[in-house]
């Protein structure tokens, strides 16, 4: 890991540009797509050959660049529903049990947080109604593995706000089939359809529909750089949760925090993607030094061939005066992951505004956030938690405004909204509005 002293060093480091640049320049992803396509395309270019054929052939098109990009041949798009239904009784035990525990504390944070739905009245006159999407598509990444807790994570929400048909659209295994740990979680989390199908042709099936894959209402999850250019292509004909990039994390510890803890959790965060972002900022230049000699022992103990070395590469460790200017670098990076391994968390919280998940203390890790708080580990990627929230409830509603006026609204309010009308130049918007003042004038109202 890179190590910095100083506020101004780290924030030099800390800037960000495109959160999809990190992914374009991938020299091995580039050779890929030379040798799938015979050309030289950037992976944009790709996408938009991949959405544009699925649009226009469906299936057909889906089943084809599965077959090129995958090696896998699909006799059919869907997991057949009993698949599903008997998921479960393929797993052991303890790890069913697990799932279910999640599911359990997933769903009941949801319902405590769930925006109640209908029509609800601010004044005698005007409201808002509040209705559930129809149907929304999950992306949950596979292929090589499974992620259980993704499925929960995005469906659960998706299922407490009320969402009227939940689809799942995951990655085939080389044979054909999806895990049967995801299609347990599938079951679990009362997931409608499932899909065998990944990439930006998943995306594209689900934002348009195909013979065999209905068009949703709003695609969430996060993917690799292929399907968020995807899900960037499609907005505007469905909509989306977000533009997922490499997955982060930012430490924040003071001289008091365990170093084994805070190297666990940097290589914890790192296993996830080469490209992972891990930051630690601390006002301790002696716990930095001990971090960096444990991520080292912890690293020898780890499996070579998942040893996140890469990422790790990348990663920063700076020294600053301040936990204020840890706080500081904090807002201006905007992490997925925060973690506060202070001696007083919640002295910080409030001055803390940009961060997907805040995890308090020593024994909130990130990692227990990936599986079984509660509170989905869908997060804003890339420095968008300057302006985007975890998945909820929320993504899965929709807001309409409601008004019903009254005759003696209209006169006192008519004749402002005529002059503003007649402002803009749209008589005919005056006219509208006078045609009922001259009414109330004739009846009472």
């Amino acid at each position: 890991m890179r190590r910095v002293d100083g506020y101004a060093a780290a924030e030099a480091l800390l800037q960000r540009g495109d959160p999809l640049d990190t992914l374009r320049g991938q020299p091995a992803l580039l050779e890929g797509i030379r040798a799938m396509f015979g050309e030289s395309l950037t992976p944009a270019q790709v996408v938009e050959r991949i959405v544009g054929d699925v649009h226009l052939r469906g299936d057909a098109a889906v089943i084809d660049y599965t077959r090129r990009i995958s090696g896998v041949t699909l006799a059919s798009l869907e997991v057949p529903r009993e698949a599903i239904d008997a998921a479960m009784s393929t797993l052991e035990a303890p790890l069913a049990a697990a799932l279910a525990l999640a599911a359990e504390r997933i769903r009941a944070f949801h319902r405590a947080t769930a925006v109640a739905l209908g029509t609800q009245w601010v004044t005698e006159e005007l409201g808002r109604k509040v209705t559930p999407l129809q149907r929304v598509g999950l992306y949950i990444p596979g292929g090589r593995y499974a992620y259980p807790s993704s499925v929960l994570m995005s469906a659960i929400p998706a299922r407490v706000a009320g969402v009227g048909e939940v689809i799942v659209a995951t990655p085939p295994s080389s044979d054909g089939s999806v895990s049967p740990l995801t299609l347990a979680a599938c079951s679990i989390a009362g997931v409608d359809r499932v899909f065998a199908m990944g990439g930006a042709q998943a995306i594209a099936a689900l934002a348009y529909g195909t013979g065999a894959v209905p068009r949703v209402d709003k695609i969430c999850g996060p993917g690799n750089v292929f399907v968020t250019l995807a899900k960037k292509m499609v907005f505007g004909s469905v909509d989306i949760d977000s533009l997922a990039g490499p997955s982060e994390v930012l430490i924040i510890a003071d001289g008091a925090a365990s170093p084994v803890f805070c190297a666990a959790d940097i290589l914890a965060q790192a296993e996830h993607d080469p490209q992972t972002a891990v930051v630690l900022l601390t006002d301790s230049s002696d716990l930095a030094g001990r971090v960096e000699r444990e991520v080292q022992r912890q690293l020898a103990q780890l499996p070579r061939t998942t040893a996140p070395v890469e990422a790790l590469e990348r990663g920063l460790v700076a020294v600053v005066e301040s936990l204020s200017d840890a706080v500081r670098l904090c807002n201006l990076f905007a992490p997925e992951h925060l973690e506060l391994l202070v001696a007083d968390p919640r002295g910080l919280l409030d001055d803390i505004r940009n961060a997907g998940c805040i995890c308090l203390g020593e024994q909130s890790p990130v990692v227990m956030g990936d599986y079984i708080d509660g509170p989905s580990h869908v997060l804003p990627t890339g420095g968008s938690a300057r302006f985007s929230s975890v998945l909820g409830v929320h993504d899965f509603v929709k807001f309409s405004s409601v008004a019903q006026l009254g005759g003696a609204t209209m006169t006192h309010l008519g004749p402002a909204a005529i002059v503003m009308a007649r402002a803009e130049r749209l008589e005919a918007h005056a006219r509208a509005i006078e045609a009922r003042l001259k009414r109330a004038g004739d009846t009472p109202s």
